[in-house]
């Protein structure tokens, strides 16, 4: 095995490196995961992943964890509303969409990300996972690489592989390429305790999600298993809006106003999502990489997840494909079909670049019919095609 008597340093505990750790050790490879977290309850994780078929549930069956998956998994959130701008149903699939149905390729089951990633975590070896350790830096050293992070510590690994996001501060060391913005800026808001705090998205919701769609802008949410809601309102603006709109984001009451101002033709139903949200909201501008990116593999360093392909989330493949990337680098670290790092590193890049840019485009195309013009038209005869 290439990686025999070879130490890995996996930096960032996302869904991608924590699946990628798993798969590893099962072959018996000796793995640390360096996450910047203090430890794994720190950070309130984000909105529900809906996991595919040949993707993200292949990693999770590769990684033996199938029957956890289904321990954690939210049967019923998978389901779906398109509704217009004054919350009136289009299209619903709650009546015709079943509730299990592992293998069959429509079925796409939902996962909060808390459990996803403790499921994750409580797979590993003891004391794989680093915690409150802040990538800062890396040196070349002894064929492998020097690590340093913001506490001081420093560490010593033969194989690099960064899963550190979007913002990934590995990637430079591979790559001069940049992400690209996309037009698309989402708001995210957060409502705790919705039953009592919006009852009547709650009502609507049906602990699935919804997707409203007007001219050009839309709003999106899904109910959280903790009786939460996570919303993005979602439209095309320029990509310093955040700081060029004067608004001030944990301010409740201005972000209401914002949205009465610039979504006017919208049911006040949704004013009952901005009127009980946490502050701050938060901006999110949508970027992704471009589809041609390349470069020159290097025998001890390598990429996965939003660090090598971070894409736009309206086709749903950001985890997925992370997940995926973990599964295609643990068999070509742990395969007897290469004969040098560097080969089965290349080997696994190639099919990686390939296989994102197909998904960062279907994932702009959604974008676009999504913020189009006749988004309602659009987005009922993609769903009604598929």
């Amino acid at each position: 095995m290439l990686v025999e008597n070879k130490s890995i340093a996996i930096v960032g505990a996302g869904p991608g490196g924590l699946t990628l750790a798993r798969l590893l050790q099962l072959k018996n490879a000796n793995v640390k995961v360096y996450e910047r977290d203090l430890n794994k309850n720190a950070r309130v994780q984000g909105s529900p992943l809906d996991m595919h078929e040949g993707s993200g549930m292949d990693a999770i069956r590769s990684a033996g964890l199938l029957d956890e998956f289904k321990k954690n998994y939210r049967p019923g959130a998978d389901k779906m509303l398109i509704v217009n701008e004054h919350a009136e149903i289009i299209f619903t699939d709650h009546e015709t969409k079943p509730d299990e149905d592992f293998g069959n390729k429509h079925f796409r089951p939902e996962i909060d990300r808390g459990p996803l990633r403790n499921m994750l975590l409580e797979s590993l070896e003891p004391q794989t996972v680093i915690w409150d350790s802040h990538f800062i830096a890396m040196e070349p050293k002894n064929g492998g690489w020097q690590l340093q992070f913001k506490n001081g510590f420093s560490a010593y690994a033969d194989i690099v592989i960064a899963a550190d996001g979007a913002n990934s501060k590995i990637r430079p060391y591979l790559t001069d390429l940049k992400p690209i913005y996309s037009g698309i800026l989402m708001l995210e808001g957060n409502v705790y305790n919705a039953e009592k705090t919006a009852p009547h998205i709650k009502e609507l919701i049906r602990d699935g999600k919804i997707m409203a769609f007007g001219t050009h802008k839309n709003l999106l949410m899904g109910q959280k298993g903790s009786g939460d809601l996570g919303f993005y309102t979602s439209f095309r603006t320029n990509e310093n809006w955040a700081k060029e709109s004067g608004l001030d984001f944990s301010d409740q009451m201005q972000i209401l106003e914002w949205f009465k101002k610039e979504y006017a033709e919208w049911s006040s139903i949704w004013y009952e999502l901005f009127e009980n949200a946490s502050v701050p909201f938060i901006p999110r501008p949508i970027y992704s990489m471009p589809l041609d990116q390349s470069w020159e593999t290097k025998p001890n360093l390598t990429l996965l997840g939003d660090a090598a392909h971070v894409m736009p989330p309206f086709a749903g493949e950001g985890a997925n494909m992370a997940m995926l990337d973990a599964l295609e680098l643990s068999e070509c670290l742990t395969s007897d079909r290469f004969t040098t790092l560097e080969e089965a590193i290349s080997h696994y890049e190639i099919q990686m670049r390939k296989r994102a840019a197909e998904a960062t485009k279907d994932s702009l195309e959604n974008g676009d019919r999504m913020h189009s013009k006749t988004a309602l038209d659009d987005m009922l005869e993609f769903f009604s095609s598929h």
